[in-house]
């Protein structure tokens, strides 16, 4: 909703409108009994003529009595540091997320990325879209560490809203009677033996040799080094600059479908419709039979694949996803962060065939650079 704010137009006319008045979009909570408990302003706004940025970004958050502590954002607010990060850095592990999201692939899908950042930052993620396919902003869900309960509609779909109801943990620190910390170390899953790999990822793109024939072409308006998967099994190194991706896999059934998959290294400030900084690793299905359809939208996939995708960050900051045909997630079998920076995520067993997989890394010390 829209809420306006006077502002001192005498005593700091630099600040304001000319009107005297901010307009923010604004987010808004109320209790069961009416009451307003929290009123959020949006920080990082997107194409939003009719609002302000409010003069310093907004840190909200609300205590309930059944869960604890929650915290507010809206929407592009989920890229940047202020307020999102900083709510973290505040051990707030619940999140409202509000959001007209316009759905973007291979990366930036609204679910995709929803489950992402719930799993990077280990937090829950309540998350309400818009529906309209004019817009094609779809995707809203309940997400926590462990879990995910979501709806994304299909073109065509009705557009009538939908409830979705999810029995989540409590993750507020101060409830569960412990502080709780953005977890640094490993976290922990089964490995299936017959889709285990040995973790060995490149230190440098010094110290390890890409493999072979790589190529660049655009992925998100951003030049990613890819390098094809020519083999039903084997291992590859991509390097984009000096940020380097590693991946073994394997592709099932053998000698299936006749798609196209890379896997992508990007390093660098992403310029289009936003400036943020990012390194990302990223298997993809190619949109054609030839390399330059790497890094386009695909919504539909048959190859199924087990493989172990890992890199070195900058930052602690990495938000790992699963994709699958028709834009189904899947939980990651298991994540691994080591103190060094190494991330590596390790799936198999996929119900249905692989758009994309990748590990986001967003390197917000350089935003500002």
């Amino acid at each position: 909703m829209a809420d306006l704010q006077p502002c001192p137009l005498k005593t700091a006319p630099s600040s304001c409108p000319s009107d005297g008045r901010w307009q923010f979009n604004t987010n808004v909570v109320f209790r069961s009994d009416g009451q307003l408990v929290a009123r959020y302003h949006k920080h990082n706004l997107y194409f939003e003529e009719a609002f302000d940025t409010p003069p310093q970004p907004e840190i909200i958050t609300f205590d309930t009595p059944f869960a604890g502590r929650f915290g507010l954002i809206t929407c592009f607010d989920i890229l940047f540091h202020k307020p999102t990060v900083t709510l973290l850095q505040k051990h707030v592990r619940q999140l409202i997320f509000p959001t007209a999201w316009m759905n973007q692939l291979p990366l930036l899908d609204t679910i995709q990325f929803q489950q992402a950042f719930s799993l990077g930052a280990n937090v829950t993620l309540l998350a309400a879209n818009i529906r309209s396919d004019r817009l094609i902003m779809t995707g809203s869900g309940i997400y926590t560490p462990t879990s995910a309960t979501y709806h994304h509609a299909q073109k065509g779909d009705p557009e009538e809203g939908r409830l979705l109801v999810a029995r989540v943990p409590v993750l507020d620190p101060l409830l569960m009677g412990q502080s709780v910390l953005m977890e640094e170390g490993a976290v922990r899953g089964e490995c299936h033996k017959e889709s285990c790999f040995d973790s060995a990822p490149p230190e440098t793109a010094s110290s390890v040799l890409p493999s072979s024939a790589t190529f660049v072409a655009s992925m998100m308006y951003d030049s990613f080094t890819f390098v094809l998967l020519n083999e039903t099994r084997g291992e590859v190194n991509v390097c984009n600059g000096t940020f380097c991706c590693h991946l073994q896999y394997q592709r099932l059934p053998p000698g299936g479908s006749k798609e196209v998959y890379a896997l992508g290294a990007f390093a660098g400030t992403h310029t289009v419709n936003g400036r943020y900084t990012l390194q990302v690793c990223a298997l993809v299905r190619c949109a054609g039979l030839d390399a330059s359809s790497c890094g386009q939208e695909v919504e539909e996939a048959e190859s199924k694949m087990d493989f172990l995708l890992e890199g070195r960050f900058g930052t602690r900051y990495v938000y790992p996803s699963v994709l699958v045909n028709k834009l189904v997630l899947e939980q990651p079998e298991r994540l691994e962060t080591t103190a060094d920076g190494r991330v590596t995520m390790k799936h198999s067993k996929m119900t249905d065939g692989l758009l994309t997989a990748f590990l986001y890394g967003r390197m917000y010390h350089l935003d500002d650079e």
